[in-house]
């Protein structure tokens, strides 16, 4: 039996849909408020037996900060994909999700040594490993510094590998996945997939900077094979940054935009003037006490360039290949031109 959290995510539900397809057993757990229609419809991207695929999975209404809950649902689990986090650059957010995040884990990876959980699989991300200068490339290896700088969410994925990393020390054997920046379809509106709708919307601003694109069918890919019974062995206890390409923003968006027949971006925003657009954001939420579009957290990387390198899966595994991000920006277009017709 496989035990998925964050199933009605872009990284959960794509996984989902790849244990089905292959014949496993899945719970998926989820809250009672959870809206299954976001995993249903990204199940309709790719299988035309999308409804068939969708009622395979046994939901389990939970939340992953009840310990005791987690403890009876793992009863007789075998395998865990924990892809459960709470996403967000908001000041406001800060405290609840770094201990939504924290204290989620560290739940799910008791309750997982507590019954006994043979292979555990935690979905961390770039943000949990530290920065390098003069374009050398971030590895595994690089470590994690505390600063001011360091938004919410990079404090929040850091600690909650952290809590694996304290499992794996207690005898629960377990992979780490770090991925770069995720694209893949999805809610429109959320994540990623946001990129794109702002671009068929007519965003007319873009960045210089640089950072890491990995494809969705890849992280879920590498998370499978991971945990197989082939590899499972030679990989446990170890962490794997997943990035395809490093690309600029610039480019990117220039990409999207030709890909779906939208006028490209216009208009470079400097630093001073990203500083300037989110300080004037904040003043406005102030006024406002409604919630800032634009953020420090979200803005302050937007220029400056970082390169990953994900080449150790690829070392591992032998028939593990990254997809060319220029063919994963022309097949989610396709998906969301599809959904505009």
């Amino acid at each position: 039996m496989i035990f998925v959290t964050g199933g009605t995510g872009l990284v959960g539900a794509h996984l989902l849909l790849e244990l089905v397809k292959a014949g496993n057993s899945v719970i998926a757990l989820k809250r009672k408020s959870s809206n299954l229609s976001r995993t249903l419809k990204i199940f309709s991207f790719y299988q035309q037996d999308y409804q068939e695929l969708f009622n395979k999975i046994k939901w389990i209404d939970g939340d992953i900060l009840d310990y005791y809950s987690l403890e009876n649902i793992l009863a007789g689990v075998e395998k865990v994909y924990h892809c459960a986090a709470i996403v967000s650059f908001y000041t406001a957010d800060r405290k609840k999700m770094i201990a939504n995040n924290v204290d989620g884990t560290a739940n799910l990876v008791n309750a997982s040594i507590h019954n006994g959980v043979k292979k555990f699989c935690h979905v961390s991300s770039i943000a949990a490993l530290g920065r390098t200068l003069n374009g050398i490339p971030v590895t595994e290896e690089t470590s994690w510094i505390p600063s001011k700088k360091n938004s919410g969410y990079s404090e929040s994925k850091f600690f909650s590998e952290a809590e694996v990393w304290r499992g794996i020390q207690e005898g629960l054997d377990s992979v780490i996945v770090n991925p770069s920046i995720i694209l893949g379809p999805g809610e429109w509106d959320t994540g990623s997939p946001k990129l794109f709708k702002s671009i068929y919307d007519g965003m007319k601003f873009y960045t210089k900077g640089i950072t890491g694109y990995v494809d969705i069918e890849d992280v879920v890919k590498a998370m499978v094979l991971l945990m197989s019974d082939k590899n499972f062995e030679s990989c446990k206890n170890q962490r794997f940054l997943l990035n395809s390409e490093n690309r600029s923003y610039h480019d990117i968006f220039y990409s999207i935009a030709d890909e779906l027949r939208k006028k490209r971006p216009q208009y470079y925003v400097s630093d001073f003037m990203l500083g300037f657009v989110w300080r004037l954001a904040a003043f406005g939420s102030f006024i406002t006490r409604k919630p800032s579009v634009i953020t420090r957290d979200a803005v302050t990387n937007s220029n400056r360039k970082f390169y990953f390198d994900g080449n150790k899966i690829n070392q591992k595994i032998e028939d593990f290949r990254y997809k060319n991000i220029s063919d994963s920006v022309k097949d989610i277009c396709a998906i969301l031109l599809s959904e505009k017709q």
